[in-house]
């Protein structure tokens, strides 16, 4: 089993406050957890703990707007799930920051 740490703890934190209907980047998560160059720590995160915390992980796409997960490996999940929620995610998996960005009060 492995601990958390702090940082770790506050990455899901993060995570599962951005709301339904919007979407957050890596780096954005990164940067509110306390460390803005460490995405990739973000994405290791949401691949080791969004089913035991139960994360949103679907929420969080990349800095370019756009799903990084590939077809076949949990693309169309994502896309179907965002979906769901009312974000417009074109078929590349493009989603539009402009409209779809969550914008925490810090």
């Amino acid at each position: 089993m492995t601990t958390k740490t702090n940082f770790t703890r506050i990455i899901c934190r993060t995570v599962k406050r951005i709301p339904k209907g919007r979407v957050a980047t890596y780096g954005m998560i990164a940067t509110l957890a306390g460390n803005p160059r460490a995405a990739r720590q973000v994405v290791r995160v949401l691949h080791t703990r969004s089913k035991t915390d139960n994360l949103p992980w679907h929420r969080v796409i990349n800095a370019a707007g756009k799903i990084a997960l590939k077809p076949g490996q949990g693309f169309e999940l994502q896309r179907a799930l965002l979906a769901d929620e009312g974000v417009e995610v074109s078929s590349t998996g493009r989603v539009d920051l402009k409209v779809y960005l969550w914008r925490p009060r810090v």
